[in-house]
């Protein structure tokens, strides 16, 4: 179910308030431009200063916007393990076709409370669960033999993986087998986690570029590496430009001087250097993205 190019679309705001139409308005045309699937409420998303009622009212909008045409994956993890279980809960009810579920941040909790953490939330929902492992975000790093035995439950379908490793990548490929989809989580890094086995991504840069993304991802599954791996080195200036600053300020930016929404992020994030703004411009132009 969740393979291919997933964005992990931005929540544009207006006034403070969620921008519903500009939010209906960029995942319509993810769907028309090749993506697999949408992630709303994730860390591009801004989760982590959305209100439950704004969360609720995100997840509601994609669900509304794809009707079943791409699979919506909502994030829902916390590092609260009762409020991840409401959260996921939440959004069964409002028929999401997924959960992404980070490991839980601040806390720092063992391998085993890792374990205990999303046991205890796949116990409480019938939705596919997605883990989300990215330890420079958390300061937990979830281990690959926590992985393997996470997969072994029935709902637990899957891994978006952002540690930077491909040896750990590689090892949980290994030891998860061919039920359990591996996504990778960093762009930069898609096509060698593609050519280990590695099923999509849940991608940042597919807000600007989705039809690239889509390619890449579609490439990959045909078997055509070396084509793929083109297209790796040509998105690389973008892919590491969205990440000059803290991931969304950049591809928000992006989007704002693309003209698709306000340039608005929710405190304590901030606007983008003036500087980093101009290398912004300047590959946004490189790519043809605005003029």
């Amino acid at each position: 179910m969740f393979e291919g190019s997933l964005v992990a679309i931005v929540t544009p705001f207006k006034r403070g308030k969620i921008d519903e139409k500009a939010l209906r308005k960029l995942i319509e045309e993810q769907i028309d431009n090749g993506a697999s699937g949408i992630v709303p409420c994730g860390t591009t998303g801004e989760s982590a200063t959305l209100t439950h009622e704004e969360h609720g009212e995100v997840i509601a909008i994609a669900v509304d916007v794809c009707k079943g045409r791409v699979p919506v994956l909502a994030g829902t993890g916390s590092n609260s393990t009762r409020e991840a279980i409401q959260l996921t809960q939440h959004a069964e009810k409002a028929q999401a076709s997924g959960a992404l579920l980070i490991t839980p941040y601040y806390n720092k909790p063992t391998q085993e409370g890792l374990y205990e953490h999303f046991s205890a939330v796949a116990r409480e929902t019938g939705l596919p669960i997605v883990l989300y492992n990215v330890p420079g975000r958390t300061a937990v790093n979830m281990l690959p033999p926590t992985v393997a035995r996470l997969a072994r439950k029935k709902n637990i379908v899957g891994i978006k993986e952002a540690s930077g490793s491909l040896q750990q990548i590689g090892e949980i490929i290994a030891a998860c087998g061919p039920r359990f989809t591996v996504l990778s989580g960093d762009d930069a890094l898609l096509w060698p986690t593609l050519a280990i086995g590695a099923r999509g991504v849940i991608s940042v840069t597919a807000n600007i570029l989705p039809q690239k993304m889509a390619r890449l991802c579609a490439l990959a599954a045909e078997g055509k590496m070396e084509e793929a791996r083109s297209l790796h080195y040509e998105l690389m200036k973008i892919n590491n430009d969205l990440f000059i600053e803290t991931n969304p300020i950049p591809v928000k930016t992006a989007l704002w001087l693309m003209g698709r929404i306000s340039p608005e992020m929710r405190p304590p994030l901030s606007a983008i250097s003036n500087g980093h703004l101009e290398q912004l411009k300047s590959t946004l132009r490189e790519y043809s993205l605005i003029s």
